[in-house]
């Protein structure tokens, strides 16, 4: 993951301080950043701070299921959308209708149900299920796209898509699967490594069901940045050197979508993971 430190140095020591939306009030950017990962090296989970694998599988999980109710997450003890699905934070954005804790025609909605009325699914297009069925059929299609991004229903969420698209290939001469993920934005600190994880994860799960090996994990920013009040953290972490990286496995055969649907934390294990103590007195996260 020394790809991972040299982004947040570069931003350091590039990027360029701007306001932005969120109640720190500025932040470094640099634009159009590229990272890739070789899935056979091992998990790219960061090692120079602890960072917890249950948290990106539960939300990675909770988009797979089409889940729009985030205090699902809450009851997991997940709190990371409980924030921006607050009745303030909602009512901000003109979504009065949508209870407290909902994504509205978030991540999950498009994922499962592109286009399609909230809490009716089938309503709209399952992206993830027809992707699988197409890499199955055709594998070799350059069409194994999923997104996130929909204009005509980002007023339908309080957080327009920051992950806006996925995307793999299959490699018949190898067996491989090579996906990447595009963002927008991106808080690299906090948000990234979870975002790495979370479809680092994916890749391992579709390579399961299509009977591949993982390859590679490839990143695209638009807008990678670093808010002011993580410049310390994040000077401290620089401090540390990336330690190998552990393995992902799978405690039970997955050979259906519906075998990952079904697919509980403890289904699923990092072996070897030994990081360093997370930052002590980090700051919280930016809303």
């Amino acid at each position: 993951m020394q790809n991972y430190h040299d982004l947040m140095e570069y931003i350091l020591e590039k990027g360029v301080e701007r306001p932005d939306r969120t109640s720190v009030g500025a932040s470094k950017f640099v634009p159009a950043q590229t990272l890739t990962w070789d899935l056979a090296e091992g998990f790219p989970i960061i090692t120079t701070r602890r960072v917890p694998f249950r948290i990106a599988f539960e939300e990675t999980m909770f988009f797979l299921r089409g889940e729009t109710d985030t205090t699902k997450l809450e009851q997991k003890r997940i709190h990371i959308w409980k924030d921006n699905t607050s009745r303030e934070f909602l009512d901000s954005k003109n979504l009065q209708h949508l209870p407290v804790g909902s994504l509205g025609t978030g991540y999950s909605h498009q994922w499962r149900n592109f286009g399609g009325e909230v809490g009716k699914p089938d309503t709209g297009v399952d992206q993830i299920r027809d992707m699988i069925n197409e890499m199955q059929t055709n594998p070799t299609s350059r069409r194994h796209v999923v997104s996130a991004w929909n204009p005509t229903q980002l007023p339908g969420t309080p957080l327009p898509p920051c992950h806006l698209m996925h995307m793999y290939t299959v490699d018949p001469v190898n067996n491989l699967l090579h996906s990447s993920f595009i963002m927008r934005s991106n808080d690299v600190p906090f948000g990234l490594p979870f975002n790495i994880m979370g479809y680092a994860f994916l890749n391992h799960a579709f390579s399961a069901i299509l009977g591949l090996t993982p390859g590679t994990l490839t990143y695209f920013a638009q807008d990678a940045h670093i808010y002011k009040n993580q410049y310390e953290m994040v000077e401290e972490q620089l401090t540390r050197i990336p330690k190998t990286l552990p393995r992902f496995n799978f405690k039970k055969k997955l050979e259906t979508f519906d075998d990952l649907l079904a697919l509980e934390f403890e289904d699923v294990e990092i072996i070897g993971y030994d990081p360093y103590p997370d930052i002590a007195d980090k700051p919280a996260m930016a809303v």
